[in-house]
């Protein structure tokens, strides 16, 4: 017979194991709040005060004012003036979406009714933070210059130059994104079980009885997954030129640091884990709670600068934002060590504290 006495003490049990299981109930609490937070807030694809560099060839009425009524769309940022090579410097390295050029002899040749020609350059890396600004600039400008336009004279032509994207395909800029997500999402998971594995099959005892120091363990758990994590990298590659024709345009060299750079920091956040958690399925958990804002923070499928300022500010602190940046940088922008390395640098600091936490944190005891 269906005994409800026997179901009540099975729930009680099941609360206890719950309240004991801290981390595992936090985490189930913790996704839903998290992904609420991030849909609701975080996301927004309509990106808004971009980057914006003026190469200023002439200083006039309508070139301030074409400056002016970008900044008042809110579709642009406007961060300063700049030379040609700068501004090609800042547009490979990330710093600049967009870059507006008003050539010498603008002023004169608008006065006379000569339709002068005003240069927009985009990264369109990312089409989807690069295209409303691009849509909405030839109104802006006509816009702009109302007040100035004699009678009966040409509007004035914007000419649109899509950098690095110029078709603004989709796969150009997901598919090496994808690859930040994959390393982010396996090299993590694999490491976060290695000592948490030890202790549910009852080897951690062993292990722990060999005269090898924490950074031995570390060293030893994560290496074979760093050629693990270059094949992974060799396939996404293949198929990102033979199936998706994704250009790699930049210094092979500069890629490889970024990606062992990048496999190292995953593979010591995975070691990190697993000095924490308990079990393997506590592991693949926290793996879960970092897989998530490294996907939607990271400027992988939303546009980062779309972004309200708290986001951006954790989307900093997470490796992939960094790597995206680099790996995009050296495959669809021709980028080398001079043009990333200043997305390199957050990684080394991220390797360096957290391989640090890793190690401080290794149980020598199963207590």
């Amino acid at each position: 017979m269906f005994s409800f006495a026997r179901v009540k003490a099975l729930l009680a049990k099941e609360f206890v194991q719950m309240r004991r299981d801290r981390l595992t109930f936090g985490m189930m609490v913790g996704i839903p709040i998290m992904q609420l937070l991030l849909f609701g807030y975080a996301i927004n694809t309509d990106p808004r005060h971009l980057p914006t560099l003026i190469e200023m060839g002439d200083n006039g009425p309508a070139s301030r004012a074409i400056v002016q009524a970008m900044e008042n769309s809110l579709y642009f940022d406007i961060k300063g003036t700049v030379t040609r090579e700068e501004a090609e410097a800042s547009l490979k390295n990330g710093e600049a979406i967009f870059v507006l050029t008003i050539p010498p002899g603008f002023e004169r040749d608008f006065a006379r009714g000569e339709q002068p020609q005003l240069l927009l350059d985009a990264d369109a890396s990312d089409p989807v933070a690069a295209g409303a600004g691009t849509g909405a600039i030839q109104q802006i400008v006509q816009h702009a210059l109302e007040p100035y336009t004699p009678a009966h004279s040409p509007p004035v032509e914007t000419i649109v130059h899509r950098r690095y994207n110029a078709s603004s395909r989709t796969a150009v800029n997901i598919v090496p994104g994808l690859l930040g997500v994959i390393l982010t999402m396996t090299m993590v998971m694999m490491t976060s079980i290695a000592i948490t594995r030890e202790t549910e099959r009852g080897t951690l005892e062993t292990l722990l009885a060999t005269p090898a120091r924490p950074l031995e363990v570390m060293v030893g758990k994560i290496t074979p997954y760093i050629f693990v994590g270059f094949i992974q990298v060799t396939v996404m590659l293949l198929g990102a030129r033979f199936l998706f024709n994704v250009p790699f345009a930049g210094n092979p060299f500069a890629f490889v640091a970024a990606v062992s750079l990048f496999i190292l920091v995953n593979l010591s956040i995975g070691f990190f884990f697993s000095t924490i958690a308990r079990s393997q399925m506590q592991a693949m958990q926290m793996t879960f709670f970092m897989f998530l804002p490294s996907i939607l923070l990271s400027g992988f499928m939303f546009p980062f600068y779309a972004m309200p300022g708290w986001a951006q500010a954790i989307g900093q602190v997470l490796p992939n934002t960094h790597f995206l940046r680099a790996i995009r940088g050296v495959m669809l922008k021709g980028g080398g060590f001079a043009d990333i390395w200043m997305n390199l640098l957050p990684l080394v600091i991220m390797l360096g504290v957290v391989a640090a936490l890793a190690v401080k944190r290794y149980r020598r005891t199963l207590d």
